[in-house]
């Protein structure tokens, strides 16, 4: 019997994008997502990165994989996500919504500075007895 509060599991959920999106694997990141979720992104001018919408994992997978070799993020970039103000919506079924401001700190190793802040607004499902992200917009400002 599970006895894990499914809240704390999405709340570590998006704890756990935000780290991998700094450190992980590109696989370790993916396989947090349903098979067809959305990731859409307003511009972001404070990093250069252009507005997105993608459908599905292997178009999110060619978006982390484009930040990542433009040294926006990933390992080796001295990035960090930072949450705060999480907000889980009790989940009735399989599906729910979560909000967090997020912010960007780059130069971390050296002399950290923030770059960009913003929010999310997430759409998370049970997928396979897992909490998984289905839709995340990310708003910046």
């Amino acid at each position: 019997m599970n006895t894990v509060d499914p809240v704390s599991e999405i709340q570590s959920l998006l704890a756990r994008l935000a780290h991998l999106a700094d450190d992980g694997t590109v696989e370790e990141y993916l396989s947090n997502f349903t098979e067809d979720a959305v990731w859409e992104s307003s511009a972001n001018p404070a990093t250069g990165m252009a507005a997105q919408a993608r459908t599905g994992v292997a178009e999110i997978e060619a978006g982390v994989r484009d930040r990542r070799a433009s040294g926006i993020q990933g390992p080796g970039t001295a990035t960090r996500h930072v949450l705060t103000t999480v907000a889980v919506t009790a989940p009735e079924g399989t599906e729910t919504t979560a909000t967090a401001y997020w912010t960007f700190f780059v130069e971390t190793t050296t002399a950290p500075r923030l770059s960009s802040i913003g929010r999310y607004d997430d759409v998370l499902r049970l997928d396979g007895g897992v909490w998984r992200l289905a839709r995340r917009t990310v708003t910046i400002g």
